[in-house]
This record gives structure tokens, sequence and C-alpha cells, in this order.
């Protein structure tokens, strides 16, 4: 799907975009990018003072002096860890800043998608694409673009001081630095090709976790618990093998780092006393080079391990942008807020595809005026549900129109839209939270005494009140700990607090038993009471009262009218559907 492999030469375009994402926090970022050049100049203060102290205190045998010096080096010292500390500290808070602002950004943006993204992307990528690639990118900013450019400005001031001290000593210690240069390209390139796969396995992994525990309760109906484990254990072995693959990059790459370091100090040594000896090289400088060149030597190494942490952040940061670029959005250009709804509905030669030319609605015009109840029957993949999605404007249709109260639902506002029409769906969803946070959405515009009110209307109040709690009852995650009736009536409140002008039911009674369907169709007859309503159901008996119905076939209206009427028409689809329902439930 969205694991393909990167680009694999570096997207300086990208990385100007994720530097972008800095913008409200210039100063900051101005800021760490200041201390890394003071920081790049206060690193070789250090063996310069030893140098100094060497060659001209020490044996001159000025005590005085070498104290002064002493106390200077100290002062350094102290006033690098105070900057390291601050820049360290600053460019962790300028990365988690911006990845606050990204995750909100991301989420918004997903939440604005159409719903076809979540028909085609698993829950669990998306999750990765909010939360563990946004955490990679916090590194771009804490130990990628700016630590590189510290790390560049010590080497160059490292060397320039270097080749100002002794030029012998410093060509002496380059010797080695094309060996250096050829294990950190290639330590580079493989622990990158690792990451990438690491980046895909643990996004694969998640999305296999987030569907294997929604769905548990069929995984142990079903007894696949063994086959399920199995899958796991290949994916995790899959995800382990990945990241044992970058730590052996990483356990060849620092000895043979080690390695060419100690050649290099040992050359600078054995030219450095030979230095001394005819006295080309002072003692200084001889003692200052190691120093010197273990400064050199570990921003180098750190170097590929930085660039990597960029380069990943980089990867990582293009499938956030890729989940932002998307412009599958749900278009929200009406302008329209009307403070009042009456509720008539009218579908004018509608045509709806999910996918290209397969149209699941064909021409499909009918009208349901103010107050009346519609009823929608057909086979499965007649429509039905699909007419209810396209009226809340989840699904954009290809052609026609829908009009509310003789405007189209596109010169409306997706908030005045939404807020005036409640969905009642067959899998009631639930968070986790109590029943009143449930029936609110959290929304503080309802109080309590509105939400109770609302219940005893339905009839839902008094088994609420029997629940531990009360309305203060902790539901978990989906409901896990209600019955399927249980839930439905919570959805019948919420729809009830929010007081909507249209309202679709979608199958709200196939999956309870007839006792709480009982319960349900007085609720029902309460919720659609001075409504514009809209029920989708397979048991005609709780349909018959409506104004219309109206029967799909392959996403064409095939019969509508009363229920009296349709049961008139010789051979019709609803007779027919009426008569095998009922002699059935008769026998």
């Amino acid at each position: 799907m969205e694991e393909k492999k990167p680009k694999q030469n570096f997207d300086y375009q990208l990385l100007g975009r994720v530097i972008g994402l800095a913008k409200p926090y210039r100063s900051l970022f101005i800021s760490a990018g200041v201390l890394s050049i003071l920081l790049a100049l206060l690193s070789v203060l250090r063996p310069k003072l030893v140098q100094i102290m060497v060659d001209d205190y020490i044996f001159q045998y000025d005590i005085p002096g070498m104290t002064k010096v002493a106390l200077i080096f100290i002062v350094a010292l102290v006033a690098e860890s105070i900057l390291r500390y601050i820049f360290i500290y600053s460019t962790s808070v300028l990365g988690q800043s911006v990845i606050k602002d990204l995750r909100v950004r991301v989420f918004n943006h997903i939440s604005s998608l159409r719903l076809k993204y979540f028909d085609t992307t698993p829950i669990g990528t998306s999750t990765t694409r909010t939360i563990n690639d946004i955490e990679t990118i916090n590194t771009v900013f804490s130990q990628g673009a700016i630590t590189i450019v510290a790390d560049l400005l010590t080497v160059f001031v490292v060397l320039a001081v270097m080749f100002s001290t002794s030029v012998q000593l410093t060509l002496i210690c380059l010797t080695t630095m094309p060996f250096l240069i050829i294990a950190t390209y290639i330590f580079k390139e493989k622990v990158k090709a690792s990451y990438q796969i690491v980046r895909t396995q643990i996004s694969k992994m998640n999305a296999f976790l987030q569907e294997r525990i929604s769905g548990m309760r069929i995984v142990q109906i079903f007894n696949a618990e063994k086959q399920e484990g199995d899958k796991f254990k290949e994916i995790n072995r899959e995800y382990t093998q990945a990241n044992l693959n970058s730590i052996l990059y990483y356990a060849v790459f620092f000895p043979v780092v080690e390695i060419i370091s100690a050649t290099a100090l040992g050359l600078m040594v054995w030219w450095g006393a030979r230095g001394v000896i005819s006295d080309t090289v002072s003692l200084g400088a001889l003692v200052a080079f190691p120093i010197y060149l273990s400064m050199l030597f570990r921003p180098i190494r750190m170097l590929a391990d930085r660039f990597n942490t960029l380069q990943m952040g980089l990867i990582a940061a293009e499938r956030v942008f890729k989940v932002i670029d998307r412009t599958d959005i749900i278009e929200d250009k009406g302008t329209l807020e009307p403070t009042k709804v009456e509720g008539k509905i009218e579908f004018s030669d509608v045509w709806f595809a999910y996918n290209a030319e397969e149209w699941i609605l064909k021409d499909l015009s009918f009208k349901v005026n103010s107050g009346e109840t519609l009823a929608i029957v057909g086979s499965t993949g007649s429509g039905k549900t699909t007419i209810i999605n396209l009226l809340s404007r989840f699904y954009e249709i290809q052609k026609g129109d829908i009009k509310i109260d003789d405007t189209s639902i596109r010169d409306l506002t997706l908030d005045a839209l939404r807020s005036r029409i409640a969905v009642v769906l067959q899998d009631v969803f639930l968070f986790s939270g109590s029943v009143l946070e449930n029936i609110t959405l959290r929304n503080p515009d309802f109080t309590r005494e509105e939400v109770i009110e609302a219940a005893k209307m339905i009839g839902a109040h008094e088994f609420i009140e029997k629940l531990p709690g009360g309305y203060d009852y902790e539901v978990m995650e989906r409901g896990a700990t209600l019955s399927m009736g249980q839930r439905q009536l919570i959805s019948f409140v919420r729809a009830l607090v929010y007081n909507p002008n249209i309202l679709i039911l979608d199958e709200a009674t196939s999956s309870v038993d007839p006792e709480t369907e009982a319960v349900i169709q007085y609720a029902i007859e309460k919720l659609i009471a001075k409504r514009t309503s809209f029920i989708i159901a397979h048991r005609l008996s709780t349909i018959r009262h409506a104004t219309n119905i109206m029967v799909l076939h392959k996403g064409e209206v095939q019969e509508f009218g009363p229920h009296e009427e349709l049961l008139k028409i010789e051979e019709g689809h609803y007779r027919n559907l009426y008569e095998m329902q009922f002699v059935g439930e008769a026998i």
C-alpha cells in the first residue's frame, strides 16, 4: 500500500519542508544554531590551553601562570558544559514542539478525509503515521540536522587549529582519513537500508496487532489463536531480524573506527616524538594532539549515525506528508448555515460509485417530505447504506444532486449539515469513558439533566441507573461490558440528545432479541416523532408504519409507496419479502 521503498538519494527539498515545520519556533531554532557555533569554538579551546600550559608554563616552572591557565581551563570546561546542556535541551524542546503541532495537524487531516481512506487503509498504518513516524521526525531536530551542522563545524574548527599548530602532525593524522570515510559511507548505506526495513516492519506489526486485538472475539470463537499466533511470530521474527541487522552494522563499524583512530594516534605519536627530539614539534603540541585527534574522530564517527538518523526522520516525514498531502478530503465549500431545517429531502438523478464506473446507485430519484418516515429495504449490496452515507456527505456523488429543504447539501457547511442529522448504526461504537461521555461525546453544551431527560423519554434511564455508578459507569472499549441492546439504547439516547431534524436508523434492531426489540421499537417511535426519518431494516415488522417504503435492487428503485399499497402489487418484490418473512416466523 504505502510501504514503497523510499528514494535512495538525499531529498533536500523534503528536508527543507521538515525544517519549515519549525517556523513557529524560529527563535528557538536560531538559538540552537548560534549555540552550535559557540560550542565548536569552545571545544578547541581546552586542548589549546593544554598546549599553552605545557609549552609556556610547566617547563618554565611558572606556577602562578600555570594556575591561571588551569583556572581558564576550568571556566572553559564549565561554560562548554552549560552551553552543551542548553543546546541539547533546546533542540529536544524544538523537536517535541514541532511534533506536538504535527500530531494535531495529522489527526485533524485524517479526521477530514473521506471514508474511502479508512476503507482502504489499515487502522494500524494510520496509528503508525500519527505516533511512530511523527516521533521519528523529532530526531531530525534533536539528533539530525542541527547536530550534524554542529559536528561539521567542530571538525572544520579542529582541523584549522591542528594545521595552525603543526602541519606535519596534522597530515600524518589525516593519512588514515580515507579509510574512515570509506567505512563511514558503507556503514551509512547499510544502516539506511536496514532502517527502511525496520520502519516497514513496525508498520506491518502495528496493523496486524490493531486488527487482531480488535477482532479477538472472532479469533477465539473460531479457535484461531494458534494460526494468528504463528502469523504474529513470523511478523515479529522479521521485525527482530531487521533490528538485528542494523545492530550488526553498528557492532562492526565502531570497532573499525576505533582501529583507524588508534592507528592515527600511533602514527601521530611516532612522528611527533621524532619531531620533539628534532625540535620541529613542541612537546605541548604532542600532548594536545591526541585530544585534537579524539575531537576530530568523534564527530566524524558520529556523523554517519547522525546522517542515518536524519535520513530515517526524512523517510518518516515523507510518509507523514503523504497523509497530509492527500486531497481526498471532504470539501467544505458550503456557506449556508440555516438556523432551522424542516427536513424535506430529495435525491435527483443520483449516480454513485465507490470505484470508477462500478455504479452502486444508478439514476436514483425520490423525495421525502418533512416529518415523513422512509423505510428502505433490499438485498445486500443494493445500496441502502450508501444512501445514508451520501446524505451525510461521507462520500461525494458523481452525478445528480441531493437537496435538503430545496438546498443542495454541497451549499451547506459540513457542520450545519451533520449537526442536523443523527445516525444510529447496527454496530454501535462506544468509546472508553463514562456512559454520560458516550452520550454527549464530551460536548459541553449538553448537561447531565438533559441526558437524563432524554434517557427517560427513550426508556433507557432505568437500565442506566442499574449500572454501577449509573451515568458515570465506565464503559470499556467498544462497549464490551454492555449487551448489544444496552449499547443500542445508549446510541438512541445520544441521537435524541443532539435533537436532530433528520434521523437515520441503519439496521438498528437486527442484532437484538425480541424482548429488547420491543424496548427499542418504543425508543424508535419516540425518536422519529415529528422528524424526517430513514429506516433501513431487514425485519419488516419494524417498518410497516413508515410513510413510504422504498425497495432497492442493484441501486435502482424497484418499488415505492406505503406498506398497504406495496402489498397489493402482484408478484411484487416487497410482497414476496413480506410473505416469506412472516410465513417463516409463523412456522
